[in-house]
């Protein structure tokens, strides 16, 4: 047990306090519209963001332990922004395609969550207050595993986002969108950016501001998604929306 909590390791509960609100927002749209995997699929990513920033709040407040450490890195670095990015797959491709990538990728998430519980732990490496992958002795884990999961996620998450906003500056009816998923694109790097700051120099706390941040960012950017201008027909789509142009989702 190493350091003592600084003022930003309490970060992570207001954090999961927006993902909490956040997370009813999305699950409160889903059975107004009585339809759309993607939105059931963005509902468990953000409780999945908001369980792994939880966890930071617990062990802040309570103190570390191998199994607080080992569910956060499966809640956060596994689980992190698959279920997002799983739910911009059923948002920008077809029913099939995103039920084969599920099909192939969740037994990978399955597979490498079961080598993070039973992969042996350096308890010298264990902090007071800080959860860090680095007590991991199988640490092909977090060189081969983790890297292409987020790759995944990354790729159809921001990247989504990215081409939606291309997409979506075309027109001026729809240039707020185009916006929104500017935001969302920057609120889904910040928390990556910031795990790779925490495995490659230890700074948690670069992870802390990121999630929270990014968290914010996110929700902005929805809000503009979502939000319908005068002169429009419809309300087109949530996120990241765009196949050809905008769709109904």
């Amino acid at each position: 047990m190493l350091a003592k909590a600084h003022i930003i390791h309490y970060l992570p509960i207001l954090t999961t306090l927006l993902s909490a609100a956040f997370f009813v927002v999305l699950i409160n749209r889903f059975f107004f519209r009585k339809r759309g995997a993607h939105l059931l699929w963005w509902a468990a990513g953000v409780l999945c963001y908001g369980l792994g920033t939880g966890l930071e709040g617990a062990i802040t407040l309570g103190g570390n332990s191998v199994a607080l450490t080992k569910t956060w890195f499966v809640a956060g670095a596994l689980l992190g922004g698959y279920p997002l990015a799983q739910g911009t797959v059923y948002l920008l491709l077809r029913r099939s395609t995103a039920n084969r990538l599920t099909i192939v990728t969740v037994p990978l998430i399955v597979v490498a969550a079961i080598c993070v519980f039973l992969s042996p732990v350096d308890a010298s490496q264990l902090d007071a207050v800080r959860p860090s992958g680095s007590i991991l002795e199988w640490q092909w884990i977090r060189r081969v595993m983790t890297p292409l999961i987020n790759s995944y996620s990354v790729f159809f998450l921001v990247g989504g986002a990215i081409l939606s906003s291309i997409r979506f500056g075309q027109f001026p009816g729809t240039r707020h969108r185009a916006n929104g998923n500017a935001l969302i694109a920057v609120g889904a790097l910040l928390p990556a950016v910031g795990g790779i700051l925490t495995k490659v120099f230890g700074l948690v706390e670069a992870l802390y501001i990121g999630e929270f941040v990014g968290l914010i960012l996110i929700w902005i950017g929805y809000a503009f998604c979502v939000r319908r201008r005068s002169g429009q027909l419809e309300d087109s789509n949530d996120l990241t929306a765009v196949r050809s142009g905008p769709i109904p989702s």
